[in-house]
């Protein structure tokens, strides 16, 4: 792996890890056919390089009663620096908020809100607009998942 590219192993190993992170070396480097410590030591440079950042566990939302995902779109009250940093520091401190993101277009923010029920969100949005002047917040309600996914698509490498 020099200057940081990603070869065809590395992008096996990245692919691997992404599908199961508890993965061990010797699977790895048997299924990229490298042998272990070669395929270790690419492992702690994916690491040590940033293109691994976290290996972390999915969890099912629903089975542990969180079954309203709602995606809330912020208009500004102002486009400072300041009052920029104060609502994202605001945002983000809610659980609740599991991404949040900063949008071209009509709306300015963009969250998604994991909640148990509607009790829940009325409870979270409350807190969300008495924290912070805001110019305008809507929330949608998603109804069904088609399509969930955590891992970052590796074809164009």
């Amino acid at each position: 792996m020099k200057n940081n590219s990603i070869d065809r192993i590395d992008k096996e190993i990245l692919a691997l890890i992404q599908d199961n992170s508890e993965r061990s070396v010797a699977d790895i480097s048997e299924t990229v056919g490298l042998s272990q410590t070669p395929c270790w030591r690419r492992i702690q440079r994916l690491q040590e390089t940033g293109y691994i950042t976290k290996r972390v566990g999915l969890l099912d939302a629903q089975k542990l009663g969180l079954s309203m995902t709602v995606f809330v779109q912020v208009k500004a009250a102002r486009h400072d620096g300041n009052w920029l940093d104060k609502f994202a520091q605001h945002a983000s401190g809610f659980d609740e908020v599991v991404e949040f993101y900063r949008m071209s277009g009509e709306y300015d923010y963009l969250l998604k809100v994991m909640v148990k029920d509607m009790v829940s969100f009325d409870h979270f949005y409350k807190r969300l607009v008495n924290g912070i002047d805001l110019n305008d917040v809507t929330s949608s309600f998603a109804m069904e998942q088609i399509k969930y996914a955590t891992a970052i698509p590796l074809n164009h490498l």
